[in-house]
């Protein structure tokens, strides 16, 4: 199974980031638009993960979670992987407020990962972000990354960590669905919790 750990921002989030995308999205037509359903924030890529590697990396999840508080994030602005923008396969909206608390957590999860084996050691940095979309070829978004740059999202509170599990039928990504297997609560800080919406739920056996 295709795991990974996963940020989902709350409903009222996701609107606001699909009011500021709606204009643009048929401005570069190679660009296959994320659907609303699979909107995330990837903390840990996990890979293939076997039964019992599972069980034994269950426990060590929910351990790395719970040493970790809420946290207040907002989506602003664009970006693109590669960085340029003139060669970009992908669109993305970047990620702001406790961003040193995003990476802390998302270090424990990947540390937690690499002890049972699922990741290699040299395992790739953690650049936050949501994407927005893809492209099978190399393509400018430099348009809309200038459309997109004032873009700023309202603060949630990241209350909850998704062990995300991709259900890929075949090599249509038009398919593609992800499901939420576990939901591991974030602590609640000593100052009563960030401020913001908060994104506690998320994705229950979602498409």
């Amino acid at each position: 199974m295709r795991l990974f750990l996963a940020l989902v921002p709350p409903p009222d989030i996701l609107d606001e980031l699909e009011e500021a995308v709606l204009p643009h999205r048929e401005a570069v037509p190679e660009l296959k638009w994320v659907r609303r359903e699979l909107l995330h924030v990837t903390l840990t890529f996990l890979g293939e993960v076997d039964d019992r590697t599972l069980d034994r990396l269950l426990p060590r999840l929910e351990r790395a979670v719970g040493r970790h508080e809420r946290m207040s994030l907002s989506l602003a602005g664009a970006g693109s992987f590669p960085g340029s923008g003139t060669h970009a396969r992908v669109l993305w909206t970047g990620l702001y407020g406790d961003r040193r608390g995003m990476a802390r957590l998302a270090a424990s999860t990947t540390a937690a990962g690499r002890r049972v084996g699922t990741l290699p050691d040299k395992h790739r940095g953690f650049r936050p972000h949501l994407t927005l979309a893809r492209s099978r070829s190399p393509v400018d978004v430099r348009p809309l990354m200038e459309s997109l740059s004032a873009f700023a999202g309202a603060p949630w509170t990241a209350a909850s960590v998704h062990l995300m599990l991709s259900h890929l039928p075949g090599k249509d990504y038009s398919q593609l669905t992800y499901e939420s297997l576990k939901t591991w609560s974030l602590r609640q800080s000593s100052g009563g919790g960030g401020a913001g919406r908060s994104a506690s739920g998320g994705p229950q056996g979602r498409p």
